[in-house]
C-alpha cells in the first residue's frame, strides 16, 4: 500500500507541477514556444565541444531525432517523467522531415530522490525504432531497445547500433538514476492540429507528406541539419 502511494503522490505531483508551467507560459506569454525552445536544445548540443558532445557517428547514422526541451522529473523511490516534444526524420530524398509533435509519460524504478527539469535528445539508429515512432505510439525499453548515447570525439557507438535510441541529457542539476525506459511516446494530437491545421498521422508528417508549416519549424528542421553538418567540419 505504501508503495502503491508513493506512486500516486508522484505522479500527481509531477503531472500538476508540468501542467502548471505550461499554464503558466500561456498566461504570461513570456515562454517560448515548443519549436522555439527544441531549437534551441539542438543548437546547444552543436556548440558543444566535440570530446563531450554527441559523437558524429551518432549525427551521420540517425534516422531520426526527438528533441523534449524540459522533460519534467520528479522522485521519491520512484521516478516519474512528462513532456512534450518534437521529432524529424530523414526522408528518402535524405532531406529532414516537417517536424511532428509528441508526449511523453511513464515511471523509472530505483533509488531515485531528487526533482528537475532537463532537455533531452534521442537519436533513433535502426529501422525498427524509425518504424515504431512513426506509428505514433510506443513504449521505450519494451516495443523499442533504448540505451544511453556514448559522448566524446573518441567515444565508441558500436553498441549503440544495437539499441533503437540512443538518448543524451543536458541538464545544470543533478539527478541519480534518470531513465526514458518504460516511458511511453505517444502523437500530440493537439498540437498537430494547431501546427497543421487538420488531422495528419505522425507518419505522413515524418516521411515527409507534409511541408514544414511555419519559420519556427523551418528553425527547427535547418538546426537539425546544420548539426550534422558543424560535427563533419570539426
Amino acid at each position: 500500500m505504501k508503495l502503491k502511494l508513493s506512486i500516486g503522490i508522484v505522479m500527481v505531483c509531477v503531472c500538476a507541477f508540468a501542467w502548471a508551467q505550461s499554464d503558466e507560459n500561456e498566461k504570461s506569454g513570456s515562454g517560448p514556444s515548443e519549436l522555439q525552445s527544441a531549437t534551441e536544445t539542438v543548437e546547444h548540443m552543436s556548440a558543444t565541444a566535440p570530446d563531450k558532445g554527441v559523437p558524429k557517428q551518432v549525427l551521420e547514422g540517425a534516422k531520426c531525432v526527438a528533441v523534449i526541451p524540459k522533460l519534467v522529473k520528479g522522485a521519491f523511490v520512484v521516478g516519474g517523467e512528462h513532456g512534450t516534444g518534437v521529432a524529424t526524420c530523414r526522408t528518402n530524398d535524405r532531406n529532414w522531415s516537417a517536424p511532428a509533435p509528441f508526449s511523453v509519460s511513464g515511471i523509472s524504478w530505483g533509488p531515485q530522490i531528487g526533482g528537475k527539469s532537463t532537455d533531452l535528445l534521442m537519436f533513433i539508429m535502426n529501422e525498427q525504432g524509425m518504424n515504431d515512432l512513426l506509428s505514433g505510439h510506443f513504449k521505450v525499453g519494451a516495443d523499442v531497445s533504448a540505451a544511453a548515447g556514448p559522448a566524446g570525439r573518441q567515444a565508441s557507438v558500436e553498441g549503440g547500433w544495437k539499441a533503437g535510441i540512443l538518448t543524451y541529457s543536458s541538464s545544470k542539476g543533478a539527478f541519480i538514476g534518470a531513465s526514458l525506459n518504460g516511458a511511453e511516446l505517444q502523437q500530440d494530437q493537439k498540437a498537430t492540429r494547431e501546427w497543421y491545421n487538420k488531422e495528419v498521422s505522425f507518419k505522413e508528417i515524418l516521411e515527409g507528406g507534409v511541408p514544414v508549416p511555419n519559420a519556427q519549424a523551418k528553425a527547427f528542421v535547418n538546426a537539425v541539419e546544420n548539426a550534422k553538418e558543424t560535427a563533419n567540419a570539426r
